[in-house]
């Protein structure tokens, strides 16, 4: 693609706007290819959400819903009651925060949000249990089912449910769901917070689904590849049974293992096949639950990829270590916000054009950078093999009411951890970013990598960099990573110690005007360039000069601002709208397959 937009200039594309305007309240600042199909559907978002522990049948009720917000509506944090919807109410587009163009409200910070949906239990559904799903509530959510309080969840980034089938009754039941965010920097918010860089998002921004299961159930399941051992770490919540575990490459099985529920079983992969992002094989897994007669009760299909990470040295010097091999980490800093849709992408193709672009620009790696994503994004990174180092969200108050706000954090970091801890493609946990809302690094780094030891942790990314308004904590001395952050860089990055390995955590950053493809405000870089062809050679400069400090002083890891450009930035390799690429993708791709291969040419781990 080029600077000329021919999608956007077309007769169809401007008739399609102003159909959806007319379902909405305002006109998209900055609509992206993906908008119209986002705005009239009727259902978002329409393929099973968990792909991890997947079931055949589901109701999907992202759609128009009933909705009443603002700071003068009925408080939503915990109430006993159910706001009346009687009377006329807005309709709001679920998955999409009320803050954005595309769930039809387009108001900021609304605080208090209620959300109201009729439905009704398919026939085939009778003598099952009924699990309401909520994957993104933002921040704290209460459901009520036909008037009855079902459950209470707080935190933003991490999926929740209840089992609401005490509540249901035959034909029209209702759902309805308070959602309270004084997007105070109380709790964690990353760039969505009182100190972030973006446009709030608050309520609903994941999708909301029901689904039927037997009455014991697999409630969760943790799986954990031991590439060393030549098995999968499994085990599985229910209230009991036995479990019976089949590991499935195709139609073939590979092996079988029965135990207890709750208990750690150990699934033998004979010669895996291993997962990187050159090869990232995945194989098939059936899990099913039976009870003490031997009768099934549950059944759910998921899958794994055998992959193992970790630090070694190559050379005498400390490097990431991928399936025992280094493999250099070329990446870029994707923010996964969007124009029409803020922290929710319009579609699953559009979630998906980021990654494709990533993987077809030549990066083998994206540092999610202050937000999760739906389980459906990690299952594209896991197909697709791409490595993820995944940030938590900052919080940004933590030394206001310490006992709580950073109990918060605690509770929410785990919550993040455990909601995603089966994706083979997340390789790195990031506790902190340059010190925003941080608070006892080194001792949150220590608990991360003992929560977790099958992953790496960088636990303060940029450390040499620090907001104005608290203290410099610096570097927490471990971890896996010694990392810096420089713009533009990457000159003055990091070197390995004896322990860790170098990462440049952010650099680049250098800026490109597009007319025509950028949010309606100032718009800032680090640095600029006049043209695609300008810009190009400058990013071919710098990723020189990154394999030059990996074959000389040590780097393992690049992480180049940014995938996108957001809002008021306009450093990103496409355009905030994803129409416009803004280097030569071409040549972007020579120069970081290039480096890769250099970086597997070093050599091979040292033995110990």
């Amino acid at each position: 693609m080029n600077l000329k937009t021919t999608f956007k200039n077309s007769l169809f594309f401007t008739l399609a706007l102003l159909f959806a305007a007319e379902l909405h309240a305002q006109v998209a600042k900055l609509p992206t290819k993906w908008t119209v199909p986002a705005a009239t559907a009727k259902v978002p978002f329409p393929d099973y959400p968990r792909p991890q522990l997947q079931r055949k049948n589901w109701l999907n009720l992202n759609g128009s819903w009933a909705y009443r917000g603002g700071k003068n509506v009925l408080s939503a944090f915990e109430p006993k009651q159910v706001l009346d919807f009687t009377g006329k109410n807005e309709k709001i587009l679920v998955p999409y925060c009320p803050e954005s163009f595309l769930s039809g409200i387009e108001r900021n910070q609304e605080i208090n949000m209620w959300y109201k949906r009729e439905f009704e239990i398919p026939a085939d559904w009778k003598g099952k249990k009924v699990i309401a799903h909520f994957d993104g509530v933002d921040h704290d959510a209460t459901i009520f089912v036909n008037g009855k309080l079902a459950g209470r969840h707080a935190g933003a980034y991490d999926a929740f449910g209840f089992d609401i089938t005490a509540f249901l009754k035959g034909g029209s039941n209702t759902l309805v769901v308070a959602a309270y965010d004084p997007n105070d920097g109380k709790t964690p918010s990353g760039k969505n917070g009182p100190r972030g860089d973006y446009t709030f998002s608050s309520g609903i921004w994941q999708s909301v689904w029901l689904e039927p299961v037997g009455s014991t159930y697999i409630e969760q399941i943790r799986i954990t590849p031991d590439v060393e051992n030549n098995r999968l770490i499994l085990s599985a919540t229910a209230a009991n049974g036995q479990i019976e575990a089949t590991a499935l490459e195709g139609n073939k099985t590979v092996s079988q293992v029965k135990g207890a529920v709750g208990t750690q079983l150990f699934l033998p992969i004979n010669q895996p096949k291993l997962w990187s992002p050159g090869n990232p094989f995945l194989y098939d897994l059936k899990i099913v639950l039976k009870d003490k007669n031997g009768k099934v009760t549950d059944e759910v299909m998921s899958y794994f990829g055998m992959r193992d990470i970790k630090l070694g040295k190559v050379n005498g010097v400390v490097r990431p270590l991928l399936n025992g091999k280094f493999e250099m980490q070329v990446g870029l800093l994707d923010q996964g916000y969007w124009p029409d849709g803020i922290l929710t992408a319009p579609t699953e193709e559009a979630l998906k054009s980021d990654l494709e672009f990533t993987k077809n620009a030549g990066f083998n790696l994206i540092r999610k950078h202050m937000k999760t994503e739906s389980k459906r994004f990690y299952y594209l990174a896991d197909k697709m093999g791409i490595l993820v180092w995944q940030d938590m969200p900052a919080m940004w108050y933590q030394n206001e009411d310490t006992l709580k706000n950073r109990s918060v954090f605690r509770k929410e970091l785990k919550a993040v951890m455990d909601d995603l801890h089966n994706s083979p493609s997340i390789i790195s946990w990031v506790p902190f970013n340059e010190n925003w809302g941080a608070f006892d690094v080194k001792e949150i780094t220590a608990w991360v990598k003992k929560y977790d030891p099958s992953r790496l942790v960088n636990g303060n990314s940029g450390f040499n960099n620090n907001p104005g308004y608290q203290k410099p904590l610096g570097d927490p001395g471990n971890g896996d990573f010694v990392d810096t952050h420089i713009y533009i860089g990457p000159n003055g990055a990091s070197k390995p110690d004896e322990k860790r390995a170098a990462s440049l955590g952010e650099y680049g950053g250098i800026g490109l005007f597009v007319r025509g493809h950028m949010w309606p405000v100032e718009n800032n870089a680090y640095g600029y360039e006049p043209t695609v062809n300008a810009l190009t050679d400058r990013y071919v400069l710098l990723m020189q000069q990154v394999e030059q400090l990996m074959l000389y002083k040590g780097l393992s890891t690049a992480v180049y601002t940014q995938t996108t450009d957001v809002e008021h930035e306009i450093n990103g390799l496409l355009t905030y709208d994803r129409e416009v690429e803004k280097m030569d993708i071409k040549r972007v791709r020579e120069i970081n397959r290039a480096i890769i291969e250099s970086g597997r040419a070093i050599g091979t781990a040292e033995k110990k």
